[in-house]
């Protein structure tokens, strides 16, 4: 789900996201509920990332290999979809039931 940013509708991340597989679903314009989740979702997501990146000197894989911050993102992924969220008291796994 992404807001109408023009960012999120340009053709290269059209492209990008045809090219991984991925569906695009835009909020409905003008409206304010769903742009607020689309931006908690976005602030989140940064700021997870933003951990692990303020660690990335420090990850190593299991043959203690430096591995980039991307290669996170699957860890990252299962980290908030099993995550207790407080304003539900579950977790987003639940929720997509």
């Amino acid at each position: 789900m992404s807001k109408r940013d023009p960012r999120f509708t340009s053709e290269l991340w059209t492209n990008l996201c045809r090219l991984f597989g991925r569906k695009v679903s835009f909020s409905p314009e003008y409206h304010a509920q769903t742009d607020g989740l689309a931006e908690r979702m976005i602030e989140t997501s940064e700021d997870m990332i933003g951990r692990f990146c303020a660690y990335g000197l420090e990850l190593k894989d299991s043959d203690g290999f430096n591995c980039d911050w991307w290669t996170l993102i699957p860890v990252l992924k299962l980290e908030y979809k099993t995550s207790v969220h407080s304003s539900t008291g579950k977790t987003h796994s639940q929720l997509e039931k």
